[in-house]
């Protein structure tokens, strides 16, 4: 059968794992630090199995499977836009789209280059700028310079495929934070927490042969549409409103990681 068929759909059926925990995101020093860039509340990773082997050529099928499945509908988590609550999925999807995301980076020398070139002083310290926006991001060190301003002198430190590494836009994520992101002085907490959650997410092996450690994982970044239009991540766009699925192709689970823009718990 072609995919894309009608009842092609049938080829996974997913399971809830709530038994799996994201250490990364709960820790307590994790979590002070979310406090603090504004996204504690508003960030969340869940797991499901699923039964069949994951083939990347077929990702939009397997999307779209996992949305329409019955285990998936009831425990799949999303902010509610209106009252700002965790609620599940309450509308058919009848589109998605799942952008490939590389994943190939093994090691946070990746961003050495941030020192390199005068971003972060030996000592760790940002470099502070005069305050400019990037709408809706106050830039006011030259690390979010870096991130955000296309025509600043040093934003080719990271090229283009660089850019779309999800080890980056973690990073990236984090660095932003949600609406009222108190920004760190020094770059080790966020290289840190980066760390600790890709750790989590993604999932890596030893070559039988090269005895190389490689990444097993694919990723992907998810939005679904009902009839209405877009209903998942969230109803509004916005950059730090996202949802990646990490999937484990050997042990046939996916992970989601999901974050919705806004206020953050204050306490």
């Amino acid at each position: 059968m072609a995919a894309g068929e009608p009842g092609d759909l049938g080829g996974y059926y997913f399971r809830f794992l709530p038994q799996k925990t994201f250490p990364s995101l709960s820790a307590p020093d994790i979590t002070s630090r979310l406090r603090q860039w504004s996204m504690l509340g508003r960030i969340k990773a869940q797991a499901f199995g699923f039964d069949q082997t994951f083939q990347a050529y077929r990702k939009d099928d397997f999307v779209m499977a996992f949305f329409k499945d019955p285990n998936v509908i009831p425990n799949l988590q999303l902010l509610s836009d209106s009252s700002g609550q965790w609620i599940t999925l309450g509308t058919e999807v009848k589109k998605i789209e799942a952008i490939n995301v590389p994943c190939t980076q093994l090691s946070m020398s990746f961003f050495n280059r941030l020192y390199d070139e005068d971003i972060v002083r030996d000592n760790g310290h940002i470099v502070k700028c005069l305050d400019s926006f990037c709408d809706p991001f106050l830039i006011s060190d030259e690390l979010r310079k870096v991130l955000l301003v296309e025509d600043s002198e040093k934003y080719e430190v990271f090229r283009q495929p660089d850019r779309e590494e999800f080890l980056f836009c973690l990073f990236k994520h984090l660095c932003l934070g949600g609406s009222l992101c108190q920004y760190e002085d020094v770059l080790k907490p966020y290289l840190e927490t980066t760390k600790l959650i890709y750790k989590d997410l993604v999932s890596v092996r030893k070559h039988p042969q090269t005895k190389k450690i490689q990444i097993t994982s694919s990723i992907f970044k998810v939005t679904a549409y009902d009839s209405t239009g877009v209903c998942y991540p969230s109803t509004k766009n916005h950059e730090q409103t996202f949802s990646y699925f990490i999937v484990d192709p050997i042990k046939r689970h996916v992970n989601v990681l999901y974050h919705c823009y806004g206020v953050g718990e204050m306490s």
